[in-house]
């Protein structure tokens, strides 16, 4: 973009870990707003970027550190497996299979009821509803 011309701004990609570095706090926010743009075309939830604290780096420079979360960690697979188990429809349970969360039952209708009640609840990360079949 024009805005970043000659300011030595960059973004390093190691596995699950973004760098963003440049010169100034201004033009960290707004390679900060051109990374969600990004992500928002992608169609890449928002809620998957965990932003580090800004620091200063060599020089007059500042980076920050985004750690992009993939899977759904053990204890928030408890959390949702209670929160199905308290308040899901009856015939309907979850199990923890690696960094995913497979959720059973018989009826159509209640996975369909599971799902729409599991987009309700705040939950602190982006779901994905894959292999949805009878």
């Amino acid at each position: 973009r024009y805005d970043f011309k000659d300011t030595n701004s960059e973004i390093e990609q190691k596995d699950l870990i973004l760098t963003l570095r440049t010169s100034s706090e201004d033009r960290l926010r707004a390679l900060k707003v051109l990374l969600e743009e990004r992500f928002v075309k992608r169609n890449i939830s928002l809620k998957s970027l965990d932003w580090g604290k800004i620091e200063q780096a060599t020089g007059e420079s500042v980076r920050q550190v985004v750690t992009i979360k993939v899977g759904v960690p053990a204890e928030k697979a408890r959390e949702i497996n209670k929160l199905i188990k308290e308040k899901g429809p009856k015939g309907v349970g979850g199990q923890t299979q690696g960094d995913q969360l497979r959720i059973s039952g018989k009826k159509r209708d209640d996975l369909q009821e599971t799902i729409a009640m599991l987009r309700a609840a705040n939950l602190d990360l982006p779901l994905q509803f894959i292999n949805f079949r009878d």
